[in-house]
């Protein structure tokens, strides 16, 4: 049975970023809760822009090694968010706050995934990603045919998407979601987190017709 690929739209830090990727479609938004990160907001500001989200509109915090008090103040400031682990955080770490996660994998060459999978069976999903300086967002893809076509768990694709590339991610991996922060940048301008609007309703609309394209063609027509 196919089924819609869910979109998130991770690094925002402006209003205007998380209006266009709400009219756009996006099912979820995330804010990096991690302070090395260039996309970095602050727990007050994740929250001002979370109670800008409708409802069914996923507020997604991501932290990397954060202390125990520190996600759940994040909770406590946003009691519906998602939280994302994209740091060395043991399946007790990430099942500690009792509340729905993703955990993020870093996928190299030799890295087994059906190992990891099973070690955080309790997360929603396991967001794949490649493996970069700071913890995700580099912009970079990773080697696709890496990935098991027998991973028992929900995957998020994300590293280096776009609009271009989308398609065939989806074609290839068939995830449950796809997860974009550089690949819908500003390219004008200098400061990572700045979002174009235009980048992102591309990347929603080719979303859309790569479920179009799986639903409708037999697997190995999709180009």
């Amino acid at each position: 049975m196919n089924q819609r690929t869910r979109i998130k739209i991770c690094g925002l830090t402006r209003e205007a970023d998380v209006d266009a990727a709400v009219d756009a479609g996006a099912d979820a938004i995330g804010f990096v809760l991690y302070d090395k990160s260039a996309r970095h907001v602050s727990l007050a500001r994740a929250t001002e822009l979370a109670a800008r989200l409708p409802p069914f509109v996923m507020p997604v915090g991501l932290f990397v090694n954060a202390s125990e008090a520190e996600v759940n103040a994040a909770i406590a400031a946003i009691p519906q968010l998602l939280l994302q682990f994209h740091g060395d955080e043991s399946p007790a770490d990430c099942a500690r706050a009792a509340r729905p996660f993703l955990r993020a994998a870093r996928v190299v060459p030799g890295f087994d995934l059906l190992n990891f999978a099973l070690q955080f069976a309790l997360a929603q999903a396991i967001l794949l990603d490649a493996d970069v300086d700071g913890y995700g967002g580099g912009g970079k893809a990773f080697d696709w045919s890496l990935i098991p076509s027998t991973v028992p768990h929900r995957l998020v694709l994300s590293g280096g998407l776009h609009a271009e590339n989308v398609v065939r991610g989806i074609h290839t991996l068939r995830p449950w979601a796809v997860d974009v922060s550089s690949g819908v940048e500003s390219a004008e301008s200098p400061k990572r987190g700045i979002k174009d609007a235009d980048a992102i309703r591309r990347f929603c609309d080719a979303v859309r017709e790569a479920d179009a394209l799986t639903a409708a063609l037999p697997a190995a027509s999709v180009a």
